[in-house]
């Protein structure tokens, strides 16, 4: 058996970090540049902050901010049409999640027309050409979009979101700057860092682990335990540990797939718009329970990972509770929802949410397998 592991070309890392833009964009002989991000970011400066870099380079741009949370179908196409448009020959994705899926998808969709339907890029897609090169820029300290091969897309019309797997897709340079995350609100930052470390728990405990992704993961954990309560409060030196985190996350789960936590976030977001580090962040403790007796050890790494006193030498069964415990007061004490009532989900729901779940991408690589009828018991557990 082979193992495969796909990163950026190149990345650039710390606060000012974006200065390295200009120099890239020379360097790889780039003409003009089609920047993508979303207009709460525009009329907040934060794509400002590059924008002016690149003025200040005399290099010539277009923005694109027709981007929403949870990006649908259409957003990406009319990203394509501007694209087309403008004349650019690179991408740079300047946000979050939202923006850097759509970026991703244009730059796929670009250079592959044949997908330009959007709903056949889902899963593994058969693209022959790499996406236009991408330039990515990450806002928050979560999604670690700028060096996966994975990006996701809502279809608005099925209510569903479907994930993108796509080797072709990952961004040549990934530039990670804590400057531009320090005007995210609290709530956000939160969320962002949930979706991280629930990136770093399934990697570690997926079908497809394997010890070079384990030295991410379990890097990432530890270093989101000790510091998302101080980022989220403003603290600049645990907010550049966070954006080097979510990253590690990122280079570890991208290659080797997530699990059934991802696979019930995904419908929450399709169906009631919930953001994606919030779901998680709910579902993240009780599915972890759920795959207790199926992880063996890689609990006890976990319990360690949050400083759970004499997890070491813990009993096994009583080091996997003790992780679940620790993972689950962390989102308590971030104030991050519990409940699905909490983020709008209706009863009447929960067996399409379940369906919908179990059809999803990434709940094949859950340790434990996993039944409609499991799922749906969750979602009503924690409704």
């Amino acid at each position: 058996m082979s193992n495969r592991m796909i990163w950026n070309q190149t990345a650039h890392f710390g606060a000012g970090a974006i200065r390295e833009i200009p120099g890239e964009l020379a360097t790889r002989g780039f003409a003009r540049a089609f920047v993508v991000s979303d207009q709460v970011l525009v009329d907040t400066g934060v794509t400002g902050r590059v924008t002016a870099l690149l003025d200040a380079a005399g290099f010539p741009y277009e923005v694109y901010s027709d981007v929403t949370p949870n990006p649908p179908i259409e957003a990406v196409q009319k990203g394509v049409a501007a694209f087309a448009a403008s004349g650019a020959d690179v991408l740079i994705g300047i946000g979050g999640g939202s923006p850097q899926d759509t970026c991703k998808a244009i730059g796929i969709i670009t250079t592959n027309p044949e997908f330009a339907d959007v709903r056949s890029l889902e899963g593994v897609a058969a693209t022959k050409n790499p996406a236009v090169p991408i330039i990515a820029v990450p806002t928050t300290a979560g999604t670690a979009s700028e060096t996966t091969i994975n990006y996701v897309i809502t279809d608005v019309e099925r209510s569903r979101k479907f994930v993108c797997v796509d080797p072709h897709a990952i961004p040549v340079v990934a530039v990670v700057d804590s400057e531009m995350m320090s005007s995210a609100p609290r709530s956000l930052k939160v969320a962002t860092g949930l979706d991280a470390l629930t990136h770093a728990i399934e990697g570690y405990t997926t079908k497809g682990a394997w010890e070079l992704s384990d030295l991410f993961h379990l890097k990432a954990i530890t270093t989101i335990a000790q510091s998302l309560r101080a980022a989220a409060d403003g603290d600049a030196d645990a907010a550049d540990r966070m954006a080097l985190a979510q990253y590690i996350a990122g280079m570890g789960y991208s290659n080797v797939g997530l699990g059934l936590v991802h696979g019930m976030a995904h419908p929450l977001g399709a169906f009631y718009n919930a953001p994606h580090g919030v779901a998680n962040g709910i579902l993240l403790a009780p599915v972890m329970a759920f795959n207790a007796d199926a992880t063996g050890e890689r609990f006890r790494d976990i319990a360690v990972a949050f400083q759970v006193p004499g997890a070491a030498a813990l009993p096994v069964a009583e080091a996997r509770t003790a992780a679940v415990d620790a993972v689950a007061a962390f989102t308590r004490e971030l104030g991050n929802p519990t409940t699905l009532r909490e983020i709008g989900a209706k009863e009447a729901d929960l067996p399409a949410l379940a369906q919908a779940a179990f059809d999803d991408v990434c709940t094949g690589g859950n340790p434990r397998d996993v039944s409609v009828e499991q799922i749906l018991a969750l979602y009503t557990s924690i409704y």
